[in-house]
């Protein structure tokens, strides 16, 4: 749903300003609202978000204050002129996203003539197709709820929670003008603080003069990113990408090995101990970054417990796989990967072979296509992004293979 709410603009040259009308109309309310904006930035076309973003004017240093954001500019369900309604109604709104009231109240400001954010509202096209009455029978449709929905999952900021807080449920989200103008990179250059006045964006880069600005929305794998936000990073930019060996891949790559009945019977056995450890499950995956395996603990004892001889097995398995049984053997960084021993090695390249084999094209293909500028320029956008997230996850599945050599 959220495709195509922070695609990067394709269209029109860098730093046209064709109607600039909306951008001085928000800045204009910013003043009003109190939204402290730094000298040394500026609200553009130039950025790569729905065809405005932030560039620096001057050089910005890190620690300098790009913008501030008073709370009461900030649009909830508690700052909304129906913050009344919806805290009545509190019960009946409840989901498991916690997005509802904040679409409520998005949706009433959209239509309310006397919004305090109508200039805020006209940064963003997509807000221009949902400005239709809530419950006109014409323009009712579940598009238009799609529409809005990709909004708030694509723009929306939810508070974290303070380490106190972490049994608590988590904050609502809210629409944080200037803040989702920014675009994402792993490498971000500026980051969102939060304070009991304000929120601050605040530099924690250099950033050069002409360069834009970018917060980060978390640290996200390319195929995350093209899921929740309809883009991937280009490799290797994305440092937080991620492949997955699903889980019963690594137990078909055992299975290989089994040369008898009594062997694959052992090794299912083997499997169950597993799964009751809750270290695997049939629809599991484990996850291999570019620096570390996220899945540490669950791989090394899968490695562990399918590699070990019938008799330690047997041992480990009475007693219940934990006693006494921690060993620096049972570390698995990227860097340790080839001071595994060697049937663990093999297991895990048996493995990553068998992922490899679930594309349907190999990584000289994709590097074909990304060499060449004038095929590449050909795919679609989709393509493209789908031609990203393969190859990110096909380098690191290689690099897997290298380290079990």
């Amino acid at each position: 749903m959220a495709t195509q709410a922070k695609r990067r603009r394709v269209a029109g040259p860098a730093g046209s300003d064709d109607d600039p009308a909306p951008v001085a109309s928000f800045l204009s309310w910013c003043q009003r609202v109190g939204l402290e904006l730094s000298p040394k930035v500026a609200v553009s076309r130039q950025g790569t978000v729905a065809g405005y973003g932030m560039v620096a004017r001057e050089s910005v240093q890190p620690g300098e204050l790009l913008f501030a954001v008073p709370r009461a500019a900030l649009l909830s369900q508690h700052t909304c002129s129906i913050s009344g309604v919806l805290e009545r109604e509190r019960g009946a709104l409840q989901s498991q996203s916690g997005w509802v009231p904040l679409l409520l109240a998005l949706l009433h400001e959209m239509q309310a003539p006397a919004s305090p954010w109508s200039p805020y509202f006209a940064l963003w096209p997509e807000l221009g197709r949902l400005q239709h009455p809530m419950f006109c029978p014409r323009v009712r449709s579940l598009e238009l709820y799609r529409q809005l929905v990709a909004l708030v999952m694509a723009y929306s900021f939810q508070e974290p929670l303070e380490e106190e807080e972490d049994e608590k449920e988590p904050n609502s989200p809210l629409m944080v003008p200037a803040a989702d103008i920014l675009n994402h990179l792993a490498n971000h250059n500026a980051n969102l603080e939060y304070s009991p006045t304000c929120l601050r964006m605040v530099a924690i880069q250099p950033i050069p003069k002409g360069h834009e600005i970018f917060n980060t929305y978390g640290q996200m794998a390319n195929w995350q990113l093209i899921h929740m936000y309809g883009f991937a990073e280009p490799y290797p930019d994305n440092t937080n990408d991620t492949a997955d060996i699903q889980m019963v891949t690594v137990r078909e790559a055992a299975l290989q090995g089994t040369k008898v009945e009594a062997e694959r019977l052992l090794l299912y056995e083997r499997w169950d101990f597993l799964c009751k450890l809750e270290m695997v499950g049939e629809e599991g995956a484990f996850v291999i970054g570019r620096e570390e395996v996220l899945t540490e603990e669950e791989l090394a004892t899968t490695l562990k417990v399918l590699c070990m001889p019938a008799e330690e097995f047997r041992a480990f398995k009475d007693q219940n796989g934990w006693e006494d049984d921690k060993s620096e053997e049972d570390s698995l960084t990227i860097t340790d990967i080839p001071k595994l021993k060697a049937s663990w090695r093999q297991l895990l390249r048996d493995s990553v072979l068998l992922t490899l084999q679930t594309y349907a094209t190999d990584l000289k293909t994709e590097q074909d296509l990304l060499s060449n500028k004038e095929v590449y320029a050909a795919l679609s956008w989709r393509e493209q992004q789908a031609l990203q997230v393969r190859y990110g996850q096909k380098m690191i599945l290689h690099r897997l293979l290298e380290l079990t050599r």
